[in-house]
């Protein structure tokens, strides 16, 4: 497919057909490469979206342990003063 760059106030920029935003997936936002003389653009990942993939993959290789010790009501202050 050819189509034309167009000035887009002091940038210039390229129209993508709705076909191709479909295809391609691209919707509000995207990454943009170059690699060499080639612009690749690709739709932006979602932040956090494969967390619950990482999760269950360390929960079935039994590591998704608490680092953290168990600190509550361990000092004398927690278990006067604290109201939960």
């Amino acid at each position: 497919m050819k189509t034309n760059i167009v000035r887009i106030g002091n940038s210039k920029g390229i129209r993508l057909p709705k076909s191709v935003l479909e295809q391609c997936r691209l919707k509000d936002s995207v990454e943009i490469d170059v690699e060499g003389e080639t612009l690749i653009i690709r739709p932006a990942d979602v932040p956090r979206s494969s967390w619950a993939e990482a999760f269950s993959g360390m929960a079935q290789h039994k590591d998704d342990k608490i680092l953290d010790e168990d600190t509550a009501l361990t000092t004398e202050w927690d278990r006067s003063e604290w109201r939960w």
